[in-house]
Order: structure tokens, then sequence, then C-alpha cells
């Protein structure tokens, strides 16, 4: 399935070698991961969205310029269907971004939503009380309860303040649980470890975590 990858830092960072790192990941992945990529990050105080059907590594990284928050995503489509631009993550709402990295089979709720992934960060949005990490935490419980099989459900949601991280597989733990390492000034979650010196740590299973 696909992979993830959120940068926050109170001092802007360059966006272009973040995304290497993710394109990295991407191609070394023993999942095929070259269906269509995209990315969403702060400019001017607002969200801006980019995405490319083409697969991340044969895309220009060094667009992007600077940013205090970025959430890449690079796609690999469910059963090899549905591939067209508009599908790529991350989804924006204008308040909400959202990148999902699973496989669920066997759901049973009722959403909007063109894709599957579209579908679960919408349903989740209806439990948002103010609080979204309540929201991911009573979401996610409902779709595991309403889902045949899940094989992994791991998501990142941010505003322009917050991202929350949310985490469940059943299968393949190397593969689909998250990583994060924590600096003063801010931290990276990655689906894989990438070449930077401080530790990491692993985002525990059945877990969500609202990092700042």
């Amino acid at each position: 399935m696909c992979r993830l990858l959120c940068v926050k830092n109170r001092e802007p960072f360059d966006i272009g070698e973040h995304l290497s790192h993710l394109a990295g990941i991407a191609r070394n992945s023993p999942e095929y991961q070259g269906h269509g990529w995209g990315c969403a990050y702060l400019a001017d105080g607002e969200w801006k969205v980019y995405r490319n059907i083409k697969p991340i590594w044969e895309d220009d990284l060094r667009q992007f310029g600077a940013s205090t928050l970025l959430v890449g995503h690079a796609r690999s489509a469910f059963r090899d269907e549905n591939i067209a631009v508009e599908n790529n993550m991350p989804f924006c709402d204008g308040r909400y971004v959202f990148a999902f990295n699973g496989e669920l089979r066997g759901v049973r709720i009722s959403e909007a939503g063109r894709i599957g992934a579209e579908k679960v960060f919408n349903y989740v949005k209806r439990f948002d009380k103010g609080d979204m990490a309540a929201a991911m935490r009573k979401g996610m419980d409902v779709i595991v309860r309403r889902t045949r099989y899940v094989r992994a459900m791991n998501m990142v949601i941010a505003d322009k303040e917050n991202v929350y991280v949310g985490s469940v597989f059943n299968e393949g733990p190397e593969y689909f649980r998250l990583r994060a390492r924590q600096s003063g000034d801010g931290f990276t979650v990655s689906s894989e470890t990438v070449p930077e010196p401080r530790e990491w740590r692993v985002i525990p299973n059945d877990t969500v975590e609202r990092l700042r």
C-alpha cells in the first residue's frame, strides 16, 4: 500500500529535500508505489496542494520551495484500480489535509467519496466536535468494527497547527507501522525511517497521537 511522510518544523525547511526521501522510500518499496503522488504544504499561511499521476521519483521535486508543514503521499492503488490524478492524496477540505495508507476489506460504512480513503476521511470528520484526536479514535474504532478485515489503517490528518496520526494494522508490522522522530523544533512522521541523524521511534499499533 501507499507511503506517507509528514514534516513539521518551527523554521522553514526545504520541501524538495524531504520529498526526495519519500521518493526513495517509494521507489524501493516491496509494493509498487508508482500510481501517482501528491503533497500539501503551508505557504503564506494557506494550504497548497500538488498532485501528479506520474511516480514521485519521476517528478521535479525542487519546484516547491520551503515550508513549515508538509504532508506527502506516494500511491499504490488498491487492485490497481481508480488510477486518476484526482484520487491522489493528500485530500484537502480547506481546513484539514488527509493522507491514508492501508487496506480495508468488506467495509460497511455509508459515506461520500470517490475512493475508500476519501470515504474514511469524511467519515472520521463526522465525529469532530473540536477534538480531532478524539474524532480519529472514535472513527477508527467504528470502522474496525464495521470492516471484515483490516489489513492496515494508517492516517495523517493535519491542520495548520497540529498533526494527528492514527495507526492500526493486523499484519506486516515492518511494512505498515509508522515511525516518528522528534527534534527541538519539530518532528517527522514516515512510513519508513529516512537518513537523518536523530533516533526514530515506532508509533505503537492501535494508537492515535497528536503531534505539535
